[in-house]
């Protein structure tokens, strides 16, 4: 079967999911309806913003998309070079085995280092599969943030729109009036949310550049690898430097009042094109820190194995110790250490788990609160993927 589920005439192809080896047709439909039931509340479906590409239909998938694989394993290892396609660009791929099969045996030799997921019995709509794809490809709720960089003086009501509208479409939005409780520090807040976002929306009005505040905002986005969606507010001519950047121009009739909101077709516009630059932006940032662990354990002769499900990368250290790595685009925390922990215990009885992360811009006192939870939990580790190396160079698994 070789089939794409996004036709020609729905809307572009925002995140991508394979399907490859060998499954039947009621177990596709059952997928594919947990699937579609688990991403409804963010108007998106199979074939609405999102493509399920089966066998080699997925190599013609959008390559800039979020995207993972499920390889259903079989005995001729159908779909194993669509598989090995996918691996080299660096896409997770989740070998999948029913619950009384044999990895050793439907697996491929390419796939064995990759994470997999025996498939419970009484799992009968496959929703432990379709929460793992979906994992990978940030489209569960708590997976879903965006920061609106905006001048109060100039685009206020319409910042309070896009807020209110994007959280009605599954985002948790960050805006700095309604998001840092009184008495927290406005600026090490500000920063640390910033960090913890998927894409920046700048409305991009005449002042816009003489706030430093925002001009910051903006620079800090950029070297965090944040994707920005502007918005240009009409009759103003944009700074050159952010023609990098998507972008929507505003016509006068567009807007309500000079500060906003817009009309509603085009705040509809606006937040369908931040789930598109949100799912580019959450790729390109997992391939940034898989890069930089992949270079940290080369140089210290090591090798990464795969990447499967939950996004863990499988390393092996020079002296053949296997961790499982996992990337995390945004802020760690207590909870998702745990989560890791468990996951890890289900499904990597051998290896050590470790978070992967980019600690620039997290707060003090949050670095401080990791450090304590790296001290006093042995079940899982937290390591700045920029020290990768030299941690992994000296390992010694905690007991």
């Amino acid at each position: 079967m070789a089939v794409e589920l996004a036709a020609a005439e729905t809307p572009p192809s925002l995140y991508e999911i394979g399907l490859l080896g060998e499954f039947s047709d009621e177990e596709l439909k059952r997928l594919l309806d947990t699937i579609s039931a688990l991403i409804s509340d963010f108007g998106l479906g199979v074939g609405r913003g999102v493509s399920v590409r089966i066998g080699s239909a997925f190599d013609g998938r959008e390559r800039h998309a979020a995207s993972v694989v499920a390889y259903f394993g079989n005995a001729g290892h159908v779909g194993h070079d669509v598989a090995q396609r996918a691996i080299t660009d660096n896409v997770p791929v989740i070998p999948t085995i029913p619950a009384n099969g044999d990895f050793a045996t439907l697996v491929p030799d390419t796939l064995k280092g990759a994470n997999g997921l025996r498939r419970r019995s009484d799992d009968h709509h496959l929703e432990e599969l379709a929460i793992a794809l979906l994992e990978c490809i940030g489209l569960l709720r708590r997976q879903r943030r965006v920061f609106v960089s905006y001048r109060r003086v100039e685009s206020r009501s319409a910042a309070v729109q896009l807020h209110d509208l994007l959280s009605e479409r599954g985002f948790d939005v960050f805006l700095d009036t309604h998001d840092i409780r009184p008495g927290e520090p406005f600026q090490d807040v500000l920063w640390h949310r910033l960090c913890d976002s998927d894409v920046l929306v700048m409305l991009d009005t005449p002042t816009y550049f003489e706030s430093k505040w925002t001009r910051q905002e903006l620079g800090r986005a950029r070297a965090k690898e944040i994707h920005v969606l502007r918005v240009v507010w009409p009759e103003h001519t944009p700074n050159k430097q952010m023609d990098f950047a998507e972008t929507i121009y505003l016509d006068r009739d567009e807007l309500s009042g000079g500060d906003g909101p817009i009309i509603d077709s085009v705040a509809s516009q606006i937040a369908f094109a931040v789930e598109a630059l949100r799912s580019r932006s959450i790729a390109a940032r997992y391939m940034s820190i898989t890069g930089k662990l992949w270079a940290e354990v080369t140089k210290i002769g090591g090798n990464i194995e795969g990447i499967g499900a939950h996004r863990a990368i499988s390393v092996r250290l020079p002296d053949e110790t296997k961790l499982w790595a996992y990337p995390i685009v945004g802020i760690p925390t207590a909870e998702l250490l745990n989560d890791i922990a468990d996951k890890a215990k289900r499904y990597q009885p051998h290896g050590m788990p470790v978070l992967l992360y980019d600690h620039v811009g997290i707060r003090d006192v949050w670095m401080a609160h990791l450090k304590w939870l790296d001290d006093n939990i042995n079940s899982v580790r937290a390591i700045k993927v920029v020290e990768a190396g030299w941690v992994f160079a000296a390992w010694e698994a905690r007991r």
